[in-house]
């Protein structure tokens, strides 16, 4: 029997920002083929370094893990964006020094899923929905950075991954500029059926699903 342990953050833990409406996992159980099971172990505000509490509790019966985290880590490093520089390389070596950082907790994280012996797959950072132009802009361009890190460690890991930049792509799929609404959670829940139904994890190769 199948059954699905969701990770991270608030990209799955969204009931908070539906007000009353179907929530991730909610969307996931009524979307999943008969016989499968569904756990959520996400939780509102975690980092990457989180994951790993998260994955000891996960129940006996899980068989895949999802993991959709990171956009917290890029949200605790924004204040770059306010910071002046003397030059556009300065800006450029700070940027890699954060992705860099990250990318080596991404891929500590990715290794403690993996070595629960369950099929993993990872998810992009979606884009936010700033209603500022320039805001908007911005975060666009620095989530480049961290959603590189998550797609290397996702190719040299040879798991799958959701690209939430193209399933998240309407302004409805937003509660608000960074949490996925109901109608958002529902592509969600309908990306990870596809990709945990359609998957040859044997083939330890990364697929892109949207």
């Amino acid at each position: 029997m199948t059954h699905v342990a969701l990770l991270g953050d608030s990209v799955f833990d969204n009931a908070a920002y539906v007000r009353g409406g179907a929530d991730v996992i909610t969307h996931l159980r009524a979307r999943a083929p008969e016989g499968w099971g569904a756990s959520l172990l996400a939780v509102d505000g975690s980092v990457v370094a989180d994951v790993h509490a998260q994955l000891k509790r996960a129940p006996a019966e899980v068989t895949h893990h999802v993991v959709s985290v990171g956009g917290n880590d890029a949200l605790l490093q924004s204040g770059i964006l306010g910071e002046r520089a003397a030059s556009a390389a300065e800006v450029l070596s700070r940027l890699a020094d954060i992705a860099e950082e990250f990318e080596s907790g991404y891929r500590r994280m990715l290794d403690s899923a993996r070595a629960a012996g369950k099929p993993t797959a990872v998810c992009t950072v979606y884009y936010p929905r700033f209603p500022d132009p320039l805001a908007q802009r911005l975060a666009v361009t620095a989530l480049t950075v961290f959603n590189d890190a998550i797609i290397r460690a996702a190719v040299a890991a040879g798991v799958p991954l959701i690209d939430l930049r193209l399933v998240c792509n309407e302004d409805a799929d937003y509660a608000n500029p960074i949490e996925p609404s109901e109608a958002g959670g529902a592509k969600i829940a309908a990306a990870i059926v596809r990709l945990v139904s359609g998957h040859n994890f044997e083939n330890r190769r990364t697929e892109v699903f949207a």
